[in-house]
């Protein structure tokens, strides 16, 4: 049985999707299983992003004033 998608680390997730993916590309699922495994790994792709989304706004750059000494934080900047 799937384990639920909210209980997966973003490895975990990861390594489904990409099971997935190779499942799906191999052209040997029936139609109605690939599309059950294609709405599952939406689902993983969308906890995947989350997760990652969460992670990069725990980032942050530690600034520095003319000293070279922490002077505080500001958030991650991607880009």
């Amino acid at each position: 049985m799937d384990i639920p998608i909210e209980d997966l680390s973003f490895e975990a997730a990861l390594r489904e999707l990409e099971a997935i993916v190779g499942r799906l590309e191999s052209g040997d699922e029936p139609l109605e299983g690939a599309i059950a495994l294609y709405e599952r790994g939406d689902r993983l792709r969308l906890r995947c992003k989350e997760r990652l989304d969460a992670a990069q706004t725990r980032i942050e750059a530690i600034r520095t004033d003319a000293e070279g000494r922490a002077a505080g934080t500001q958030p991650f900047a991607a880009g």
